[in-house]
């Protein structure tokens, strides 16, 4: 089949390329994310957490892009390795936040090799890594403005 010249071929969408970028961070995060025994959406949890400790599970979930039933089943198996505790808020029972434990503190000063080793395999200067990160996270808030017109 011949490509028309209003389809875009696959490799020239924006959406694709970043559908199977994500696909490629993971495979460089699988092996530092085994020494720290996390997979990569319990790593995304564990670090929104070592940058804001103690939130509710729906600002947890919202900070994620994660729905509770999604976000519930990892934060169980992470409270389970005891590197965090959920707990009913004494002003609002129906709410549940989220903390780290003293483990899971720890384990945050042994994640910069996970960090590190995104910008090393990117190949960009701190610089470059930094504007790609803030025009990714533009281009994510257009998105979603858009979605709820």
């Amino acid at each position: 089949m011949t490509q028309d010249a209003a389809t875009p071929a696959l490799d020239d969408l924006l959406c694709f390329a970043i559908h199977s970028t994500g696909f490629a961070f993971n495979r460089v995060y699988r092996k530092p994310l085994a020494k720290l025994g996390l997979t990569y959406p319990q790593f995304l949890a564990m670090a929104a957490l070592w940058d804001e400790d103690a939130m509710t599970v729906g600002a947890l979930g919202a900070k994620l892009s994660l729905d509770t039933s999604t976000l519930t089943p990892l934060l169980k198996r992470l409270e389970a390795m005891r590197l965090l505790s959920r707990r009913r808020s004494p002003e609002d029972e129906r709410r549940v936040v989220v903390s780290l434990t003293p483990q899971g503190s720890a384990l945050g000063a042994e994640a910069g090799e996970v960090f590190a080793c995104i910008q090393a395999a990117a190949d960009l200067s701190p610089a470059a890594f930094a504007k790609l990160t803030r025009d990714i996270q533009t281009l994510r808030r257009n998105l979603e403005r858009a979605e709820e017109l």
